[in-house]
Parts: structure tokens; C-alpha cells; sequence
């Protein structure tokens, strides 16, 4: 039997491990793109289409977790807020 197109949103939240009310947020959002089949609009979503989500939840959560690229001139100082000074011996800030 072949592979079959589309996915119930059953089969989505069992493939994401999510309830099926997840999964419907995630459609209602259109962060996943589903189509609406015969007359009781059941949702459906395309096995290619659930492969691209997943991939670009991949590629968003590596672009979060790189790290911060220090300056060309040398490493990045925090700033300071207003009305603050650092003490010298423990390097803590405090109120003026």
C-alpha cells in the first residue's frame, strides 16, 4: 500500500507527541499549512508539508541557541544603568 498524502490532525498530534487540540492551534495559527476536506471540514495536512514545519522549527531553534558573536574590537561590556557605579574590590554595582 503506498504511502498515503495526507494526515489526519490525529496523525499530526501523534506525530509531534502534542494533544490534537495543540495541533489545531498550530493550524488556526497557520504555522502548520492544513487544508478543510469534504463537508464537515475535517482537517487535513500534508505529510510534506508537516515535514517542512518540523524542519523549520529545527532551523529556528538552532538560530536561538547560537551564541552572541563578540565585537571585532574585543569582547562585549554589559552597560551600565543609569545612576549605578562599580565597586572597585568586587566589581558589584550599586546605587548612587
Amino acid at each position: 500500500m503506498p504511502t498515503p498524502r495526507f494526515l489526519t490532525l490525529d496523525d499530526v498530534a501523534e506525530t509531534l507527541n502534542v494533544s490534537w487540540s495543540q495541533a489545531y492551534a498550530l493550524v488556526r495559527r497557520k504555522e502548520l499549512i492544513a487544508i478543510q476536506i469534504g463537508g464537515r471540514g475535517q482537517w487535513r495536512v500534508e505529510v510534506d508539508e508537516l515535514e517542512r514545519f518540523i524542519q523549520q522549527k529545527y532551523a529556528e531553534a538552532r538560530a536561538g541557541a547560537a551564541p552572541a558573536e563578540p565585537a571585532a574590537d574585543g569582547p562585549a561590556q554589559p552597560a551600565e544603568p543609569e545612576g549605578a557605579e562599580v565597586t572597585p574590590s568586587t566589581g558589584a554595582r550599586r546605587r548612587r
